[in-house]
């Protein structure tokens, strides 16, 4: 069965409709594996198999019997833990949310309503809010590739989940790079949709809310572009594009950005890809960004810190409020979007300075959709470097991480190449291209016209075809050991690795949620 767990859902759901496999079966395999690799990667971190058995047993009887049956019948997939799941609340990586009564959200529900069988969690850094996945309740969640490097965060554990065959598909969230840059940390690919296609409702952060979150997007994950086309059918009734020929593509290269660091390893795979895609016959034209990029990134910044600020309590807020005069005098003497003053002041904004803010957002959209209109896509990096070793020392601001010429970056410049398609509210799909010298896999986003989700994956389809699309990490091919964890609890109370049901669970530590 290990064959089938490693291809993609679509092949999965055709094994199932050809009788090769039942849903049972295939179920129990993805259980099986689960057990096998989990305590070592640790992605999946809760789980409801007696309702997932039933669904299955369901499945399968309405098969035998000839009976319609929706899209994704029988196949088995998880969620990303910031999803509720009914008589299974998102923990989102905090004491605080869990024992509480939930309903599906509302993309569970709609996965659920095609006959998917929805059977657990997968981890998340503590409120969703790292460029890592890890937490005091369930521990770290590590990269499949390599366990001594991070699969990404914050879908980290969904992208270790479908790179690691314990799931064909699952479901992620990004408003900052929370897609992306787990994909391509853990070689799986992914969209981020147009924001608002997708519902938001049911993200537990804070439970109950029913607003939608400003750049927040959920989307599709999985191991070819085909799934992440079938899932978006299902989650938003986008119809699929036909997919086209290469040498009808003009795709721009956004791979130069003088501010934004990239490593020269990722630099050279990406540019082997595009010269790849020359050699097929795409176009290929180096392009730069038609706006100020530290502009850019500070009115991000200010949109995103404005959008999460929500979650904070009044006594936090009250301590930010004071801190508002020292930081407006500290960016008049040129704190930068990065510094402790943008962070006051994104989080303190008041409707005034949002309003300019998204002002300005709006003017960059419209100069970046004119300068990129000749192009069917735009393809840039989605970090500057490969999953980096795992690193929870200090907090984000004070982290920095090594690149292999030497040099250093700062923690948060992993938002640097992310940002773009977020602020202008630009579809863009992650696929793998290549690895780097030391193995760890590299990406490219695809990025796409406003609007343009369907095309855009359209296209991501067929420059898929010259990458040979998903590769099983090797660590899978030669066994894992369990590493030493720190942050890991002991199983009896945490429900780490459990074959069946999760049962009530004691927990250790709150945290404030600041991302998603």
């Amino acid at each position: 069965m290990d064959d089938i767990l490693q291809s993609d859902a679509t092949e999965q759901l055709s094994a199932l409709e050809a009788g090769r496999v039942s849903a049972s079966e295939l179920l129990q395999a993805e259980f099986d594996r689960t057990d096998k690799l989990n305590p070592a990667i640790n992605a999946v971190i809760a789980r409801d198999a007696e309702r997932a058995i039933s669904d299955a047993a369901a499945v399968d009887a309405a098969r035998a019997r000839g009976e319609a049956l929706g899209v994704l019948a029988g196949l088995p997939m998880t969620v990303k833990d910031i999803f509720d799941i009914e008589g299974l609340p998102a923990s989102v990586g905090m004491k605080s949310l869990l024992g509480r009564p939930a309903k599906d959200a509302d993309a569970v529900a709609r996965v659920r309503a095609t006959g998917a069988l929805v059977w657990g969690h997968t981890n998340v850094p503590a409120g969703s809010s790292d460029f890592q996945t890890y937490n005091a309740l369930y521990g770290v969640t590590r990269n499949p590739w390599n366990l001594g490097r991070t699969p990404g965060g914050s879908s980290g554990g969904a992208a270790a989940a479908v790179a690691a065959g314990f799931t064909a598909l699952e479901v992620g969230a990004d408003i900052g790079g929370s897609l992306r840059i787990p994909a391509g940390f853990c070689g799986i690919a992914c969209h981020r949709p147009s924001w608002g296609l997708i519902s938001q409702r049911g993200i537990a952060a804070p439970p109950g809310y029913l607003s939608d979150y400003d750049l927040l997007v959920v989307g599709p994950m999985a191991r070819s572009v085909r799934d992440l086309q079938l899932l978006l059918t299902v989650l938003a009734d986008v119809a699929v594009s036909p997919t086209p020929t290469l040498a009808s593509l003009r795709i721009g290269l956004w791979l130069d950005e003088p501010t934004f660091p990239i490593d020269p390893e990722v630099r050279t795979v990406i540019e082997a890809f595009a010269g790849e895609l020359q050699g097929e016959g795409v176009a290929v034209d180096p392009v730069t960004l038609p706006i100020a990029a530290r502009e850019m990134l500070s009115t991000y910044m200010t949109l995103l810190l404005a959008a999460i600020s929500g979650v904070l309590g009044p006594a936090t807020r009250a301590v930010f409020d004071l801190f508002r005069g020292p930081a407006k005098l500290a960016e008049v003497c040129g704190a930068g979007h990065l510094s402790w003053a943008h962070g006051v002041l994104g989080y303190t904004a008041r409707h005034h300075e949002w309003l300019a803010a998204s002002e300005e957002r709006a003017r960059m959209t419209a100069r970046v959709a004119q300068a990129f209109a000749l192009y069917d896509a735009i393809l840039a990096p989605v970090t500057p470097t490969t999953a980096f070793a795992h690193n929870h020392a200090g907090t984000q601001a004070t982290r920095w991480l090594s690149m292999s010429d030497g040099g250093r970056i700062r923690y948060l410049e992993q938002v640097d190449w992310i940002a773009l398609a977020i602020l202008c509210d630009l579809p863009v799909t992650v696929i793998p291209v290549g690895l780097a010298p030391e193995g760890m896999p590299v990406a490219v986003q695809i990025i796409g016209r406003p609007g343009s989700d369907a095309a855009t994956l359209a296209i991501a389809s067929a420059l898929e075809t010259v990458t040979g699309g998903f590769r099983p990490p090797p660590t899978l091919m030669k066994g894992v050991r369990r590493p030493l964890d720190p942050l890991r609890l002991d199983s009896r109370r945490a429900g780490h690795g459990r074959p069946a049901n999760c049962e009530p669970r004691r927990y250790l530590a709150t945290a404030t949620p600041l991302a998603l």
